[in-house]
């Protein structure tokens, strides 16, 4: 059964939760650029993302060790006291920044903590892990709308301190329903946590599949998904208005809803094949912005981009949750977030000096040509276009 009591729980705990990290961005943003200007608002950001990156890889091994529900709950009530400190600390003043850092520090490796059990819950949940997935993704994408109109009109009419309480609370809402989950754990009892990694090391590198698409994806991360935001946002904004930026985004999310939807109804025998033919409309969003489209042709590309982006991904989890053993699964997915994600920075990073030396368009159309070469190179790897659905 595809809809159980359990997965009710899991969705709204996993809905509530990517709100809730819609708001933070933009909560820091506004909040911590009110009173420390840009370069506050970069070092609380990277303060969140480098203890994530440092810690994913044990939040595998010990969501294998002691299960991921305990965990995640473990996470979300951290997440909880950290948010809760910094609105406290809003209302009662001004907070330093030290304690910002600390605070976005310490959500971040909890974060670490969490991220691997969101693969690891779903096959406890359900019975249907594609139908689940792709449900998750709409919920997802309409969180990612809300939440930073929701944190921006907070912050607008009551401050930034209202916005973290509320951003706290949703962690609280997360803990309590996982609390309310009745799954059976799934534990792996290893000699120690260094000889867990490393036996998430050995059935990462065994599966050609998997790291044949996480080496693609770190490519990504430096040439097409890490340029994209900082130069997409400059060339559409000076181009078009800061509000064609926005309606360019709200596009992006309709096409992944709509996404989710196909694959709530489409299931590939070759869940990858399928997922890597979507993956070439990705890269009409930063066509589109390269070659100064209008509005129209913008927001079309933006929503195809949306579409095949949320049809890829939901091949890809489902392909993970049922392809590797409960005993490993969150380790691996340990690996998977690590290289896909340590690589983004880099190419956000670039993306400014490179495109002050060459031009924002040739960076935008050097992505382009890399996707699509990337996705060839998917559908050419034998295990990944051969890997069949289960």
């Amino acid at each position: 059964m595809f809809w159980t009591a359990n997965f009710t729980r899991y969705f709204i705990a996993r809905a509530v939760s990517v709100f809730g990290d819609a708001m933070y961005a933009v909560a820091a943003a506004l909040a911590v650029g009110e009173l420390y200007g840009a370069t506050g608002v970069g070092v609380v950001l990277a303060a969140w993302m480098i203890p994530f990156l440092g810690f994913i890889l044990f939040g595998g091994v010990f969501a294998d060790r002691i299960g991921a529900r305990p965990l995640m709950i473990a996470a979300d009530t951290v997440r909880l006291l950290a948010q809760g400190v910094a609105a406290v600390a809003f209302f009662t003043g001004t907070p330093a920044l030290a304690l910002l850092i600390a605070c976005s520090a310490v959500s971040g490796a909890a974060s670490a903590m969490f991220q691997p059990g969101v693969n690891g819950l779903v096959p406890l949940v359900t019975d249907e892990p594609q139908r689940a997935n792709a449900t998750i993704r709409v919920a997802n994408a309409i969180a990612e709308l809300l939440g930073p109109a929701a944190a921006g009109l907070l912050f607008g009419f009551f401050g930034a301190g209202v916005v973290y309480t509320v951003d706290a609370a949703t962690f609280a809402v997360s803990a309590l329903c996982l609390a309310g989950l009745r799954v059976e754990q799934v534990v792996q009892r290893g000699s120690s946590p260094l000889r867990d990694l490393v036996e998430g090391w050995q059935g990462f590198r065994e599966r050609t599949w998997i790291w044949s698409v996480i080496l693609i994806w770190i490519v990504f991360g430096i040439f097409l998904f890490g340029p994209l935001i900082p130069l997409g946002s400059t060339v559409v904004s000076a181009e078009l208005g800061a509000p064609a930026y926005g309606w360019m985004q709200s596009a992006m999310g309709a096409g992944t809803i709509l996404g989710g939807l196909a694959a709530l109804r489409f299931r590939p025998q070759r869940p990858l094949a399928a997922g890597g033919v979507a993956m070439f409309l990705f890269v009409l969003q930063p066509l589109a912005i390269a070659l100064h489209a209008g509005l129209p042709l913008l927001l079309t590309g933006a929503a195809l981009s949306g579409f095949g982006w949320a049809f890829w991904s939901i091949q890809w989890q489902t392909s993970v949750q049922t392809q590797v053993p409960p005993t490993m699964l969150n380790r691996i997915t340990s690996y998977e977030v690590l290289g896909s994600d340590a690589s983004l920075p880099i190419g956000q990073s670039l993306a400014g000096p490179v495109a002050g030396a060459v031009g924002a368009e040739r960076v935008l159309g050097a992505s382009v040509v890399v996707g699509v070469l990337g996705c060839v190179t998917l559908l050419l790897v034998g295990p990944v276009r051969r890997l069949r659905r289960i």
